[in-house]
């Protein structure tokens, strides 16, 4: 290993880092030598102040749901997590991801930060409907019954949102907001109505998502075969803002998890390639509709002369004009090609028509196949076999008996030995082009795309071409419970939007919904009719409603200003708040909500709605910094033969091994960790669980049992770890109380206040104050920069251990033991807030100058110890643009300290120490990344390439 060189060594000692401890002033304090305080005597006596959780939660109830904003208001923290649908009942998956935003808010306001936590709810949808219809009532009466269901069951968690700023998106005051959106989408030409395909329930009348139609083609409600139609739909055109949402992706950097910004890079899906045209030859009686040839787009242009079939999407409209008139075809259109499905086989030969390849003048058959996906690029592409694992599998199911795949492009000789990408014989990485390639044999395939675009261009039958998987956002939904699209018809003014002055367009009263008859908006006459704007003629509204993430895609915004009635926000508002700095939901909104969100953030900053965008670095992105919580499982059991799912009450324990058996046949059950679900009676309540145990032992337990991001294996059975150590902080803080009560010692606000060194507390009482500056350290790190929540837990309870073990150095003094105990109180309200409340309450009864005060209003615990290096001076590796440059000896808790104090401390170094400047090269630092256990430094100079930090060693 390389060490660091003599001059720089000189240099560091030069910056300080070896001095001894700072010399007293008057800012120190010195602990007094007082009585000891003996934890381990009393730890084992029954204190008569024993914990009722439930009397706890009742006593913090109304404090704990309306916390004090107390923060400055340049120093705002905006704080989020995902609005949920008001199905009426909260599952454990709401409450860890609740749990997890309040635990963020609360630690953010003892930062003092101004901190928005807001919640709302996501109240338009198809359940919502359905449920209406089902139980004959009205959806708003459904909705908002469900709303006020969930209010309270989120207020016996006892977390504090600011219900200030609730939404409905449901209510004429959020969606009257949500139509300005459209119309100024509208207005930019990013709004437009064009004839789409849509699966049609040709029973219920109205058009299905694919999501409700069944394998077999039949509709999910009324059992009918699904039919294919083509309607006017209305789109967003969010592939105009394609290449900002992928640039915006490298702004996110750290701040989202790698594997959601992979998942929207590969939705939006840019590539490079060619457009290429294969003229039609008719076979039939085909109308083909003036089509002469067929659009392909490939990125393999070098293997042109191995194409053995097309495959256009069930969509494509040569596809459904042949099925005009090709029965085989119109049959496999209506059951089949429902769904898009890229590992699939099925396809179906069309029989009027075949291309021709434009380089070779072979036939080629052409095949309608649901693996083509519709609406990209051209719905068309090349079948090669011999290079394509895909093409291949469904040319062996649907090509010509025994005919096998050919072979174009092999490897070059020189790198046969290297890995190909091969996949059961085919290969399918670039080569060279062989003898069935003509006058491009023996070229690479670098060199035959080229020769063959030329070839093609001379024809005119090909060009390059930018593509991307992304698709215009389809907002158009059939369905009442959504937002009205404000938007008029005119026969002799055409589409014309309503007038601003006339918002909101206001979905009509329909006390009881119908199951039969299609979109029941396009069926009220009375709301229907109405006149044009622009000619005062007689004019219809339009029937459609919008697709109901279009409003999630800007409710964070209206948080920031939700009682403005004029604007969806104020421009002055959005500058102020946004960008949202956490975000948390799940990962399943990775693409769809996420991007949509993200589309219409930069939309409205490119317009001026929000005119910082955050600021030129953040370019409009809606959210720094994304948490995505693990899925929390329930422990399943199945029947051994039958695998049947089994209720609790089928099983019963066996009390000496407590292996579980099924009670009717002694059966030995099949245990597994799945989804919560009723259908699977692995569900728990969470009323029932806060009942049982109380609100913070529960929360506790969310947090401790695994990492955010993980999945969570719940098990109610394991709460009790954390009821006992409660129990054993209850206990210490009671005994401590006894011994406070004692007039001769004397509580000064300056021993809770201010910072001490070692010097001034007695030898005895080191290793407890050591123990709380690394926790204070490491819980600060993790609640502002990692959000290793698990670990927060973890060291309070070790914090917990070392205060009321037994010291074999000397049991610490009772100043430092009342000055620990308070830390502890603090690190612990964000986490359990009404116990930390009640035993800050009880802590403080003989010290009349705390009286009244709130552990949750009191400041977070910083640097206890003034001067001192806990870790001391430890060997750091340090990694310039990705490459290892030296070794240095550095202060190791100046390093870990949190909110950006150890990357300063770095950037101090690296410009002090001059062999550290000449390793710079004069480049400026861009980013500095420290490992978490401190003992890798990266750091990332401004004209570097992009490389990867060095994992934590």
């Amino acid at each position: 290993m390389r060490r660091l060189p003599i001059n720089l060594l000189s240099s560091v000692r030069q910056l300080g880092l070896n001095r001894p401890p700072l010399r007293l002033s008057h800012s120190v304090l010195s602990l007094p030598r007082l009585s000891r305080f003996y934890a381990t005597e009393s730890s084992s006596k029954e204190h008569p102040h024993r914990l009722d959780f439930n009397a706890i939660d009742k006593k913090w109830h109304e404090y704990l749901n309306n916390p004090k904003d107390l923060g400055d208001l340049k120093s705002k923290f905006y704080i989020l997590s995902m609005f949920p649908y008001p199905s009426g009942v909260l599952h454990m998956g709401h409450l860890r991801v609740y749990t997890i935003s309040d635990v963020i808010a609360r630690f953010q306001r003892m930062r003092g930060k101004r901190v928005i936590h807001p919640m709302g709810w996501d109240a338009f949808g198809l359940p919502a409907e359905n449920a209406a219809i089902e139980k004959g009532v009205s959806a708003k009466e459904w909705t908002e019954k469900n709303i006020d269901s969930m209010k309270e069951q989120f207020r016996l968690m006892n977390v504090g949102f600011d219900w200030d700023r609730e939404i409905r998106t449901c209510s004429p005051d959020y969606y009257v907001h949500t139509q300005r959106l459209f119309l100024k989408l509208y207005e930019h030409g990013l709004a437009y109505r064009k004839e789409s395909l849509v699966n049609w329930d040709p029973v219920d009348k109205t058009v299905l998502a694919n999501e409700q139609v069944s394998p077999d083609g039949t509709s999910w409600r009324s059992g009918a075969v699904v039919e294919q139609r083509t309607l006017p739909q209305w789109f967003f055109k969010i592939t105009a803002y394609k290449d900002a949402l992928l640039k915006g992706l490298e702004v996110l950097g750290r701040g989202w998890p790698k594997e959601v910004k992979t998942m929207q890079e590969n939705w939006i899906g840019l590539s490079k390639g060619t457009k290429i045209k294969f003229p039609l030859i008719a076979t039939g009686e085909t109308d083909l509709g003036g089509y002469t040839n067929l659009e392909v787009y490939t990125t393999r242009l070098d293997t042109l002369c191995g194409v053995q079939f097309l495959a256009i999407s069930t969509a494509h409209p040569l596809a459904l004009m042949a099925g005009e008139t090709e029965e085989y075809l119109r049959k496999f259109l209506l059951v089949s090609g429902t769904k898009w499905d890229k590992n699939s086989k099925k396809g179906q030969l069309i029989m009027g028509f075949k291309a021709l390849n434009p380089l070779t003048n072979e036939e080629i058959p052409v095949y309608a196949a649901n693996y083509v996906v519709d609406g990209t690029a051209t719905s068309a592409v090349m079948g090669v076999p011999g290079h394509d694992t895909r093409d291949n599998e469904f040319w062996k199911k649907r090509g010509p008996h025994g005919v096998p795949a050919k072979i174009v492009v092999e490897p070059i000789p020189d790198k046969e030995k290297k890995k190909s990408n091969s996949e059961n014989g085919i290969f399918k990485d670039p080569g060279k082009l062989n003898e069935n390639c003509g006058k491009f044999a023996g070229m690479s395939s670098v060199h035959a795309q080229q020769a063959i675009l030329a070839e093609l261009r001379k024809k005119h039958l090909a060009e390059t071409y930018a593509n991307s998987k992304l698709n215009d956002w389809l907002v158009s939904r059939q369905r009442y419970w959504g937002t009205p699209i404000p938007i008029i018809h005119c026969e002799s003014c055409g589409i014309v939007p309503v007038k601003e002055e006339d918002l909101p367009v206001v979905l009509p009263k329909i006390e009881k919904l119908s199951a039969k008859g299609g979109n029941p908006l396009a069926s009220m006459k009375e709301w229907v009719e109405t006149l044009c704007p622009k000619c005062g003629g007689e004019a219809r509204r339009e029937t459609d409603t919008m697709d109901t993430f279009v409003d999630s895609s800007w409710y964070f915004m209206r948080y920031v200003d939700p009682h403005n009635k004029e604007l969806p926000f104020s421009p002055e508002k959005a500058n102020e708040l946004l960008p949202v700095d956490v975000y948390v939901g799940g990962i399943e909104h990775a693409v769809l909500h996420l991007l949509y969100a993200r589309f219409i953030s930069k939309f409205l900053h490119k317009i001026g709605m929000w005119p910082s965008g955050g600021d030129q670095k953040n370019q409009g992105e809606p959210f720094k910094w994304l948490v995505t919580q693990g899925m929390v499982l329930g422990k399943t059991y199945r029947h051994p033969i039958t695998s049947k799912h089994l209720k609790p009450e089928e099983l019963e324990t066996d009390p000496e091994t407590k292996v579980k058996k099924v009670s009717a046949d002694g059966e030995s059950p099949r245990a597994s960790w799945e989804k919560m679900s009723k259908s699977k009676f692995n569900g728990t309540d969470p009323r029932e669980c806060i009942s049982r145990w109380g609100a913070d032992a529960t929360r506790a337990h969310l947090l401790f049992t695994g990492p955010v991001e993980a999945e969570l294996l719940w098990d109610e059975d394991r709460i009790i770890g954390m009821h006992r150590w409660f129990d054993k902080i209850w206990r210490h803080i009671s005994t401590l109380v006894d011994k406070l009560a004692d007039p001769g010692f004397p509580i000064l606000p300056s021993i809770i206040s201010r910072p001490v060194t070692m010097m001034t507390i007695p030898p005895e009482d080191h290793k407890l104050f050591t123990t709380l500056q690394e926790t204070a350290r490491d819980n600060s790190f993790a609640l502002s920069k990692s959000l290793s929540l698990n670990t927060v837990v973890s060291n309070l309870i070790k914090l917990t251990n070392a205060l009321t073990s037994s010291h074999p150095e000397g049991l610490p003094t009772l100043a430092t033991t009342y000055r620990v105990t308070n830390e502890l109180l603090r690190m612990l309200a964000p986490i359990a807030p009404g116990f930390a409340e009640e035993c800050w309450e009880r802590l403080h009864t003989h010290v009349p100058t705390m009286a009244g005060t709130r552990a949750l209003e009191s400041t977070w615990p910083w640097f206890i110890l003034q001067g001192e290096s806990l870790g001391g001076m430890t060997s750091c590796a340090v990694h310039i643009d990705g490459r290892f440059k030296f070794k240095l000896d550095v202060d190791r808790e100046r390093l870990l300290r949190p909110l950006g104090e150890g990357e300063q401390y770095v950037r101090t170094l690296m410009t002090d120490v001059r062999t550290a400047d000449k390793l710079l090269n004069g480049k400026e630092i861009k980013g500095v990344f420290v490992s978490s256990n401190g003992k890798v430094i990266s750091i990332v100079t401004r004209s570097a390439k992009k490389r990867r930090p060095p994992p934590d060693s």
